[in-house]
């Protein structure tokens, strides 16, 4: 018959009764289990009991309890109702081989297959590989699993012990991007080659987001450079896919440095993008820096790691073996549990490889757990890469991994495209310009006297609002209403952001106060526009 609501039942359980054979007590075994009282029925002389403790019965596990003794002339029987609700758990050990419906024969040298059937491992399985301490049958194992990458088969002598390896191929990280960005050296937005760097010149030069920094007086002299790698230079780092590296070419040497002497090229990261590494936390984690290095010096080396929130740092050693050949050096730095990173778009953690570096910064010693800055302990056994004009040293394939790694199990460096590698240096700097002799870079109107033209510089938005700079004035001219003025006097910016600012540019008189104007090239390709946001 039609119905209206949910589907009536079409199966119900059926409870089971326990009769019980009564006598001058309170207590009474109960052949099932059960929470409480009310998941059992109570039936005294025909007549239905009253549950609960201030009632007619309590019940618990096994045993049901009266509140009032029963008589051996009483009837009593007890039904089972929460059977239709109740789950039920085995009880530990109570479940063996026998309560199992399957097919054949459990035993020692038995296993239950997917059929629901006992089987005995055996070549006839074509399915099933059998890994023993000792197999008599050689090459058993090699004819049964094919290795691939990362697993290796061993065979034992006469078919002895057979080994399984399956290395760490991970390939997965947790952070979206490269931790390090241009670690492959393809971007340089500023100039491809400078010379003369050193006693004064810290700062950002060729490859974006790698920074010169030196401390003291160094009388030394480089020309760094983005240099090209081809097969005839680049040895393993060119076969394994890096084409482009920051290269220091010592051009002025200093055989005897200065105590207080150091330099190092290293990048900068921003306090947000350091928070895979868990730093400050409970479970913070280690630090892995891979990096392809070639140098015409060998020995010692230092790479350190510098927390600039706390003035902390932590620094490791790597020996270049081998006189201009690339090697890949793994470097581990463990964690660090004392004080994490502020989530802000300010200097954070910055890798560092040291070049060279006077004795107040070796006669300590290395300090390779984290702790407070101490300069004597920070590059302890580091060789001079600038005491020959013949030195040079060069960097590329840097990459830096959450977590511990070795050379074997790290996973292989994260490449960008070129055009998201340059999208990620613009956060920091980016340049307008170059281009053609006449190349326009923003427009607005004049007031007469003076260019106001507006850039946009929102994707990507830089980390904060940047410094411009115009380089030599004259190369610009505020081009209005078809005729040109040259750019004169200090350029400045008005209401600069991390996405926009307004560039005032003077020029010679004449012009229409309120006409549309532009910034552009005054017939040459030195005409540069900058906005630096480095850290």
């Amino acid at each position: 018959m039609p119905y209206i609501g949910n589907t009536p039942a079409e199966k119900y359980a059926s409870y089971d009764v326990q009769h019980i054979t009564t006598s001058a007590t309170t207590s009474y075994v109960l052949d099932k289990n059960v929470a409480n009282e009310n998941e059992i029925r109570v039936v005294l002389n025909n007549i239905i009991q009253q549950p609960g403790a201030s009632y007619a019965y309590t019940a618990s596990a096994n045993t049901l309890t009266l509140s009032v003794a029963t008589t051996s002339n009483d009837t009593l029987y007890v039904v089972f109702t929460g059977k239709a609700v109740q789950t039920v758990t085995p009880p530990p050990s109570s479940v063996g081989l026998s309560q199992l419906n399957a097919t054949g024969s459990p035993g020692t040298n038995t296993f239950l297959r997917g059929d629901n059937s006992w089987a005995t491992p055996s070549d006839s399985v074509s399915y099933l590989v059998k890994i023993s301490a000792d197999d008599t049958t050689p090459d058993f194992l090699n004819g049964k699993l094919v290795a691939g990458t990362g697993i290796s088969l061993t065979e034992g002598s006469g078919g002895g012990d057979e080994t399984l390896t399956v290395a760490n191929t991970a390939t997965t990280r947790e952070n979206v991007n490269p931790v390090l960005i241009n670690g492959s050296m393809e971007v340089a937005q500023r100039s491809t080659s400078v010379s003369a760097i050193g006693n004064g010149d810290t700062g950002y030069h060729t490859c974006d987001r790698w920074r010169y920094e030196e401390g003291g007086s160094p009388t030394q002299e480089w020309t760094q450079s983005q240099d090209e790698i081809d097969g005839s230079d680049g040895g393993d780092a060119w076969a394994n896919g890096f084409i482009r590296q920051l290269k220091m070419d010592c051009t002025t040497a200093s055989g005897s440095l200065a105590a207080g002497d150091y330099e190092v090229i290293e990048q900068r990261i921003e306090k947000q993008d350091c928070n895979i590494f868990k730093k400050g936390t409970s479970n913070p984690e280690k630090y892995t820096l891979t990096f392809w290095i070639k140098a015409s010096k060998t020995g010692i080396n230092i790479v350190e790691l510098r927390d600039h929130s706390y003035s902390r740092s932590c620094s490791q050693s790597y020996t270049i073996n081998v006189a201009n050949t690339y090697e890949k050096k793994t470097v581990v730095f463990p964690a660090d549990a004392t004080g994490g990173f502020t989530p802000n778009a300010q200097l954070g953690l910055s890798a560092r490889w040291y070049l060279n570096a006077g004795t107040n910064y070796q006669s300590g010693s290395l300090q390779t757990t984290w702790g407070s800055t101490t300069a004597a302990n920070q590059a302890v056994g580091q060789v001079n890469q600038a005491d020959s004009t013949a030195n040079v040293w060069n960097l590329t394939g840097a990459q830096l991994e959450a977590g511990e790694y070795t050379a074997s199990t790290v996973p292989p460096f994260q490449s960008n495209t070129y055009g998201a590698s340059l999208l990620r240096c613009q956060r920091y700097f980016r340049s307008y310009g170059g281009g053609n002799a006449y190349e326009q870079v923003s427009v607005g109107y004049t007031t007469g006297s003076q260019g106001s033209t507006f850039i946009d510089f929102s994707s990507p938005v830089m980390r904060a609002a940047p410094t411009m700079s115009l380089g030599t004035i004259g190369n610009w001219k505020i081009y209005s209403n078809g005729v040109s003025y040259t750019c004169s006097g200090s350029p400045g910016a008005s209401d600069p952001t991390p996405r926009n600012m307004k560039l005032l540019t003077d020029h010679a008189g004449g012009a229409t106060a309120g006409f549309g104007a532009m910034l552009q090239a005054n017939g040459t390709t030195s005409a540069k526009l900058t906005l630096d946001a480095e850290l």
